[in-house]
């Protein structure tokens, strides 16, 4: 079996894709600054502790190592402190990124899966968006992920590198065996928020914006359940150890509003979950869904049906769970 090095593995999404690789039989080792990573969570493989930008720490790994693929999941991801912060989050995510980059050319490890993000389209004039859809990032975050992928685009047109870079949309929810999930008490998601809110740790859930051109007036988002995303680099390992390369928009290709969300967190969690309406945040689009036609066709990948409720209804389960070992 194929060995892989994760980084970034410790996250949120990391930990749910370690424990679905490492069910697969993929020898794995994960490398993480474990800044918002949980190493107890951890089920498979050995960890590393370093920071993405330490080169000789990577190239000692890489050496090692030697992993048939990196998959690069190591970012700073928050799109609203991307504002505040961009030096750091054009260090730890570009900086990064070349310092891993340079150690894999080094040590010749030549495939890699880059997880971008559906924030490199911006504030797009279409709702539903492919591949093909300008990108026109309005965050630091999202554009530090357009420049990685234009440093893999021109590192393939070298003949350095194959890769797959996975667009990655709104991920939520939790293992559904009750393992996994978001554990950073400081999380800002919108289904995160929901289902706390739920459980009373907050009293009302904020609403930035009720007057979006959509049907209720609220952003329309698509939401991948984890464990969605995590099945989805079984086919993209495959394809990319097949010869293939590209990028994929990775999301459920359904759009729920901020209302439909909470609703459907009301109904799962039996809470009438309170609201307080504020003004709009600067950046955030009225509709973002993705177009799932080419991993769909290309890679044979699809989420599980019941996308939204799934989601909701695992998360819901996670925090209850989670709280019960906090406050026993």
């Amino acid at each position: 079996m194929q060995k892989l090095l994760i980084t970034g593995g410790a996250g949120y999404v990391g930990r749910h894709l370690v424990k679905f690789l490492g069910k697969k039989g993929f020898e794995i080792m994960v490398y993480d600054n474990l800044i918002t990573g949980f190493p107890d969570s951890l089920l498979y493989g050995e960890l590393v502790v370093g920071d993405l930008r330490d080169e000789e720490n990577m190239s000692l790994l890489l050496k090692r190592w030697q992993p048939d693929i990196v998959i690069h999941l190591a970012s700073w991801s928050g799109v609203g402190e991307s504002f505040d912060e961009p030096l750091e989050y054009y260090q730890n995510n570009v900086q990064g990124s070349l310092t891993l980059l340079t150690c894999m050319k080094k040590t010749g490890v030549r495939k890699l899966i880059f997880s971008s993000s559906a924030s490199v389209y911006g504030e797009p004039e279409k709702a539903m968006v492919d591949e093909e859809t300008e990108l026109s990032p309005i965050s630091p975050y999202g554009k530090s992920k357009v420049m990685v992928e234009k440093i893999l685009e021109d590192m393939k047109l070298a003949g350095e590198i194959s890769y797959l870079s996975l667009r990655y949309f709104n991920v939520a929810g939790a293992d559904e065996e009750g393992l996994l999930g978001e554990e950073r008490e400081n999380d800002n998601h919108l289904i995160t928020r929901c289902v706390r809110t739920a459980l009373m740790k907050e009293k009302k859930i904020s609403i930035f914006g009720t007057d979006y051109p959509t049907e209720d007036g609220t952003c329309v988002r698509d939401y991948i359940h984890v464990e969605d995303l995590a099945r989805s680099h079984l086919p993209a390992l495959n394809f990319l150890n097949e010869g293939g390369w590209g990028i994929f928009n990775c999301g459920s290709g359904q759009g729920y509003s901020v209302k439909e969300v909470i609703e459907m967190t009301s109904r799962v969690t039996g809470v009438d979950i309170g609201q307080e309406h504020k003004e709009r945040r600067s950046g955030d689009p009225p509709v973002l869904v993705a177009d799932i036609s080419s991993i769909k066709e290309k890679l044979g990948w699809k989420p599980q049906e019941g996308c939204l409720e799934r989601i909701i209804s695992s998360a819901w389960n996670w925090e209850q769970k989670r709280m019960s070992f906090i406050n026993p």
